[in-house]
């Protein structure tokens, strides 16, 4: 019993412990908290987000989100955290979900963090608003279908060195990022890894730790020649005898060929089958071969380790900046926490509770959508016969002789 009780009361302590900055789920009141930037605007170029739950869904209330809309807009929105926060010494959790149910071909589904330094650019949010992290998937055509993981440190922003392919499907997925105080990150996809690392590895926020020697030179014995000639093959005796070419035997001197005027016939040459081109001797491994040289690695006196590399200082505010040519792309459950546990459940008991309904529903659609097509297409292609049957009645020729005569002079 007492066992049991000292877990539960860890559990509990853990729990206590566990942050939640900001949850969403986006009900009928998301407006008056989300605020559409006034970037693109002035131009029309800028589109809208609208509250949800999209074509397929497994519940029509819980699985509501904000959906952009129309095509090939720029769409920008944001919201604030109720104070900033600094996660020296913590985790930072940044969690939603997004379903391209447009089947997106090209544009961002991405979300921002943004410190409280950018306050002052927050109204016209958009593309140049200074950003703390930028984690999402990224999709255009064949080329990218990345998850982008995009770090500000000192001003710069950093992309992650690894290729995370991004979902790509119509249904809803979860992208969970944390960032840890030992300078490790995790991306999870469907609560599921799919990248870990270490910040200093896995991104250029930092020069490298090691560097090639400038100073090393090559040893001059260093041999990179990986084949030699067999220095025990012998060009063959008379090899060099063989001309390239012969005289064609079967030319003969035209009839009307006449020395003194013509010059000396000599018969066309030919490709002698014999010769055997420049002889070279045969080529067999180094025994010296010691590889292509590479200059030694040293430390680099340019790095400096950065312990606090993961920690943000002031995150204030969370939004969606992005430019779809295709829109449609629903954003939801966006989570911002020190506990990945939290995160996990609060996925759980949104995403994963819609899920096998959405995906249920998504299928039936499609379906009948398929249905609908193949109907539609046997249509079409009985239309096409009987308007060629009836061209052909038409044109062909009646079958009594008063009718062919009738048809004769009507033609």
């Amino acid at each position: 019993m007492n066992l049991i009780y000292l877990a539960c009361a860890a559990l509990l302590v853990s729990g206590a412990a566990a942050t939640v900055h900001f949850k969403e789920t986006f009900d009928d009141t998301w407006s008056s908290r989300w605020h559409k930037s006034s970037w693109k605007q002035a131009d029309g170029s800028a589109g809208e987000f609208t509250l949800s739950a999209g074509k397929w869904f497994g519940d029509a209330e819980a699985d509501k989100g904000i959906q952009t809309g129309p095509d090939s807009k720029f769409f920008a929105s944001y919201a604030a955290m109720d104070s900033a926060i600094d996660t020296t010494g913590k985790d930072l959790v940044l969690q939603f979900s997004v379903k391209h149910e447009q089947d997106l071909d090209c544009g961002g589904g991405y979300i921002k963090l943004l410190p409280a330094s950018s306050a002052d650019q927050m109204e016209s949010f958009g593309g140049d608003t200074p950003y703390s992290i930028m984690f999402g998937p990224d999709i255009c055509g064949f080329s990218t279908k990345k998850v982008h993981v995009i770090f500000t440190y000192k001003g710069t922003n950093y992309l992650i060195k690894k290729d995370i392919q991004a979902q790509t499907d119509q249904l809803t997925h979860v992208y969970t990022l944390v960032v840890k105080p030992d300078n490790t990150y995790r991306v999870l996809i469907d609560l599921k890894e799919v990248a870990a690392g270490s910040l200093t590895d896995d991104w250029d926020m930092l020069p490298p730790k090691t560097i090639k020697d400038p100073k090393a030179t090559k040893p001059e014995d260093w041999d990179e020649r990986e084949k030699i000639a067999d220095p025990e093959d012998v060009k063959p005796d008379g090899w060099d005898d063989i001309p390239a070419t012969i005289a064609d035997p079967d030319a003969k001197k035209p009839e009307d060929w006449d020395d003194e005027e013509d010059g000396t016939w000599e018969a066309p040459t030919l490709p002698n089958p014999e010769f055997k081109g420049e002889w070279k001797p045969k080529m067999i491994d180094n025994p010296a071969y010691k590889g292509i040289w590479v200059a030694p690695d040293i430390p680099n006196p340019d790095f400096v380790a950065d312990d606090s590399l993961y920690a943000f200082k002031d995150l204030k505010y969370l939004g969606f900046e992005l430019w779809q040519v295709k829109s449609g792309s629903i954003f939801d459950n966006i989570f911002v926490g020190d506990s990945l546990e939290e995160a996990e459940a609060f996925a759980n008991e949104t995403w994963a509770k819609s899920k096998d309904a959405e995906k249920a529903a998504f299928d039936k659609i499609k379906e009948e959508e398929r249905k609908l097509a193949e109907e539609s297409a046997k249509k079409a292609a009985a239309d096409a016969k009987h308007t060629t049957e009836e061209q052909d009645e038409q044109t062909m020729p009646p079958s009594t002789p008063m009718q062919q005569q009738d048809w004769a002079t009507a033609r």
